[in-house]
């Protein structure tokens, strides 16, 4: 029987145009939208806007806008966006509409009504000038660890440190100037430890029929926070604010995050009212259907922890499974404006790109686990010219021009015993496709494609139908090769569909037939007439490749070019030293030479990481447990969490660390050596790598 299925993909927040990290995770869920579709499943792919919060708010006050006019505009350009990169969405929504409010409201009554909701005090910065309390961006001040003036509330630029707004010397607000008094407010709470045995039965695929909910290093770490202790989840903020009223609390509104991921049931029920859908088949606690969800590994918290807890606690069904993937680096590196890397949608588009390009690219590196994925921009020149144009599209434009010019575009009635072998094997390459696209296997996928593709063309060459064609008493063995590829074109084509559905379309109107499952591909053209054949993908430009760069480097703004010379100027004076507990050591700036014998008395080795983890109570800190070979194991804590948000990510990774640094102890624990990275502190920050053939505790020399 067919499948029901709802898939979303993470809503985009309507402060700014959309960039290529955005589109990693977005391609992802629709390939694998499309996929289900192919299988004959009845799916529904919804998204849509996350329009509330206060930096939207001040962003539309800032150009002035009201906030609705302000998210209509934002709205409009993602939409262009999705559209020219040829997504298949069937709703496209907002999260500031009727439905939305509609559906939160009635979640948090629920979860009021069944006792999950606690109110209590907290302590805020507010701004007496602009009467309304302030998020950490909105505060400034002199860092407390090294003087630097005018750094934000969460994180100084210029060393690194973060800390909380009321650490900051001299604080004042951004909105006004003003200094920020410290003042009480009432806020709402979700008591999410009260769905801890609800969330473990998810985990292990209770609702599923055993099937898992994520990638098992998301479940890893989902359980890592059920371990350490559940908290209850602030989701009230004070006015102003633009976002929904909480009933019966004046002045309080949901947070952000809270009617965020209701924005996907906001969007899917504007779907239902528009196609006659019944909602409830879908959400409902005893729903058959299936909810997927396509996220980024730094949203893996409220997906896997709050949501399935609020939807379980209003009586509706909890996800089928969380999707995840990792960042999107460019050339090695972090997305850098300065560098030209920043490169938004819109930017690659007009750049006279093909968006399904970076589709393939993509997809040639996505797989279940959420790693980061690089966007190597000469590998994707190559990876593209030489797998689209050189392997697939080449069987076509090799073998199609002799089936119009010498058969009217005809094919044969049958393989021949040598190709009908090598259909056999092409086929046996084939099954499973459906399997792969299911667990997110996209990149295995590419792999057959590349080595299924290989075989025909090494058929192509090995028969030289161009060497036949001059041959007259050959046009049965001509025709026969030709139907050959070409039945092979065609089954290739079914298993890029859902990477490239423009293109493919394009290759089937040459075919004359229609490829609307994967089994459809499956099916030998025999005695099909053929039409005649146009070019289906030009290869990548180079030029066309630095003009995106170019135009990337010039999309920083007056204000943007000032900071980013402001963070150069300040890299440049030595900031004091910060203290022991919150980093590895200060940054050295001076270049004083050193003799061999001073080198050789560092003790530099390999370490594979065991574990990475967050060190509570250090908002600097992440805690390494290293397996350091006959030095057996090594704990070390690191001053570069700003760098690295999600610790798990780095299990299984080789670093290099002073082996013989003397040990330290700190309030967390002894801290027995240094890891060593690259970069000016803070969030640039990067580990120095090794080989996986380096082995544990091996010298650095």
């Amino acid at each position: 029987m067919a499948r029901r299925i709802l898939v979303t993909n993470a809503l985009p927040y309507a402060n700014g145009p959309l960039h290529l990290g955005h589109m990693l995770g977005y391609i992802e869920a629709d390939v694998w939208a499309r996929a289900q579709r192919m299988q004959g499943n009845e799916v529904w792919y919804v998204a849509g806007e996350d329009a509330h919060g206060t930096p939207i708010m001040l962003a539309a006050e800032k150009v002035g806008k009201t906030p609705e006019e302000y998210i209509a505009g934002i709205r409009a350009s993602h939409e262009a966006d999705f559209t020219d990169f040829h997504f298949s969405y069937d709703q496209y929504h907002t999260t500031h509409s009727p439905e939305n409010q509609e559906i939160a409201t009635a979640i948090y009554l629920k979860l009021r009504e069944g006792g999950y909701i606690a109110r209590r005090d907290i302590q805020q910065l507010y701004d007496p000038t602009r009467d309304m309390f302030l998020p950490d961006r909105y505060i400034k001040g002199t860092c407390p660890v090294c003087g630097t003036p005018d750094q934000y509330g969460d994180n100084c630029e210029n060393c690194g440190a973060t800390y909380a707004p009321t650490e900051l010397i001299n604080p004042y607000s951004v909105m006004s100037g003003a200094t920020p008094e410290l003042r009480d407010s009432e806020h709402y709470f979700f008591e999410l430890s009260k769905f801890e045995q609800l969330l473990r039965d998810w985990f292990a695929g209770k609702f599923t029929g055993g099937k898992p909910t994520a990638d098992s290093s998301v479940v890893a770490k989902l359980g890592e926070w059920i371990e350490g202790g559940l908290r209850d989840w602030d989701i009230s903020r004070d006015a102003p604010y633009f976002g929904f009223p909480i009933p019966d609390a004046p002045g309080k509104f949901f947070y952000v995050w809270l009617d965020a991921p209701v924005g996907y049931l906001a969007s899917f029920k504007a779907l239902c009212e528009r196609k006659g859908l019944n909602f409830d088949d879908f959400l409902g606690k005893d729903s058959t259907a299936e909810m997927h969800h396509f996220i980024g590994k730094d949203i893996i918290n409220f997906h896997g922890l709050f949501w399935p807890a609020m939807l379980h606690g209003a009586g509706l069904r909890v996800p089928t499974a969380l999707h995840t993937n990792g960042y999107l680096t460019v050339n090695g590196a972090k997305m850098s404006k300065s560098r030209g890397t920043f490169i938004q949608a819109r930017t690659y588009l007009e750049s006279g790109l093909d968006p399904e390009a970076l589709r393939y690219y993509f997809a040639t590196m996505l797989g279940p686990t959420p790693v980061d994925v690089d966007l190597d921009l000469k590998s994707f020149e190559e990876r593209v010219n030489s797998h689209l144009v050189g392997k697939w599209a080449n069987i076509a434009s090799r073998t199609a021009g002799f089936v119009n010019t010498h058969f009217a575009g005809k094919l044969a009635d049958r393989f021949d015993d040598e190709a009908a072998a090598l259909w056999r094997d092409l086929l046996a390459q084939y099954e499973g496709i459906e399997t792969l696209y299911e667990a997110d296997e996209y990149a295995e996928v590419t792999r057959r494609f590349v080595a299924m593709s290989d075989a025909v063309n090494g058929y192509i060459a090995a028969k030289a139908p161009w060497v036949i064609a001059k041959d007259e008493a050959r046009r049965e063995e001509l025709q026969q090769v030709c139907t050959f590829a070409l039945n092979a074109f065609r089954l290739l084509s079914g298993l890029l569909k859902p990477i490239i559905p423009v293109t493919v379309a394009a290759a089937e109107e040459f075919l004359g037939a229609p490829i609307s499952t994967f089994a459809d591909a499956r099916r030998e053209l025999f005695g099909h007439t053929v039409n005649a054949f146009t070019p289906l993908f030009g290869r990548l430009d180079p030029k066309k490749i630095e003009a995106m760069i170019e135009s990337s480097k010039e999309s920083l703004t007056p204000a943007e070019q000032a900071r980013e010379a402001a963070k150069a100027d300040a890299k440049k004076t030595k900031p004091k030293e910060a203290p022991k507990a919150m980093t590895d050591a200060a940054p050295a700036t001076d270049t004083a030479t050193i003799s061999i014998d001073d080198f050789a008395k560092l003790d530099l080795r390999i370490g594979k990481v065991l574990a990475c983890e967050f060190v509570e109570g250090s908002d600097k800190l992440l805690r390494f447990e290293l397996d350091a070979g006959p030095l057996g194991k090594r704990q070390i804590f690191s001053g570069i969490r700003a760098a690295y948000g999600e610790p798990e990510t780095l299990v299984g990774r080789n670093v290099v660390f002073i082996a013989n640094l003397a040990p330290r102890k700190m309030r967390f624990g002894l801290s027995e050596g240094m890891i060593l990275s690259a970069g000016d502190g803070g969030a640039d920050l990067f580990l120095l790598d090794a080989d996986q053939g380096a082995a544990p505790g091996a010298t650095v020399r």
